[in-house]
């Protein structure tokens, strides 16, 4: 378990490292590690974070992680792409962090966010700004577009499962269909959705603010793949169809003509 006091000493250890590390010049604690989000911590809550280096300096520095605090209780580092990271420490507690440039996140998105270190120029700040300002959009959804592509993932992945190909007919029922179904339920009942929410990644927190649904979803995945794929279809069914003239509701049926569910 991660106490207050433990996750305090990490972000203070974390800061001691940006200002100490010559070429990094930010950083930004991110989701429950900023201040705004600290009473939603947890026992398993992480360490999210951008660490933001001098313009160009990104790959030079990159392969150095000895700036991060309490060195003698790593575990392992692993990247993630080129400018992802990731650390455990002996007692569990995880680091997860973008390590480059602010060009090099100009694609970022952030929702709660706590810059701690910054240069004079202000580049960690703006950064900020900018992700937050691209994170709007990503919090609105299209459920008429996300319901269609609900059935397309379960179409496809029963049939993949069916061909004998089951571990990439998981992804498309148990991941991809979910993230399309969770889109649709949240921007169909958008004034449902509580402040709760994670405004980049729909699924987080889904159960509190759709605490029937999000149980049943679940209970859904569990039960063997085909079987999940059929509760989902007619979870989607159930739950989105009635009273809404953008449902698709000729291509559930072909859909079910399909895979046999009439």
């Amino acid at each position: 378990m991660t106490s207050p006091e433990r996750f305090a000493q990490l972000s203070a250890g974390l800061a001691a490292g940006v200002r100490s590390r010559e070429g990094l010049v930010g950083l930004v604690l991110l989701g429950s590690a900023s201040d705004e989000a600290e009473a939603r911590r947890d026992e398993w809550s992480d360490h999210d974070f951008f660490a933001i280096t001098e313009s160009g300096a990104g790959a030079r520095i990159r392969p150095d992680l000895s700036w991060l605090p309490e060195q003698d209780r790593l575990v392992l580092t692993a990247r993630e792409g080129e400018i992802g990271f990731a650390a455990v420490y002996d007692d569990g507690h995880v680091l997860e962090f973008a390590f480059s440039d602010a060009d090099e996140l100009a694609g970022a998105l952030a929702g709660e966010a706590t810059v701690v270190v910054d240069d004079a120029a202000g580049t960690t700040a703006e950064l900020v700004a900018r992700s937050r300002a691209r994170a709007e959009p990503a919090d609105r959804f299209d459920p008429a577009n996300d319901v269609r592509l609900v059935l397309v993932k379960l179409l496809i992945g029963v049939g993949r499962a069916r061909r004998g190909e089951v571990l990439n007919a998981n992804g498309f029922i148990r991941q991809w269909a979910v993230q399309q179904l969770v889109q649709a339920i949240r921007g169909r009942f958008a004034a449902a959705s509580t402040t709760a929410r994670d405004t980049i990644d729909p699924l987080r927190r889904f159960e509190q603010d759709f605490a029937e649904w999000g149980a049943r979803i679940a209970s859904e995945l569990d039960r063997p793949l085909e079987a999940a794929a059929r509760g989902l279809f007619d979870l989607t069914r159930e739950i989105l169809e009635p009273g809404w003239s953008d449902f698709p509701s000729a291509a559930a049926d072909a859909v079910a003509r399909r895979l046999g569910w009439s």
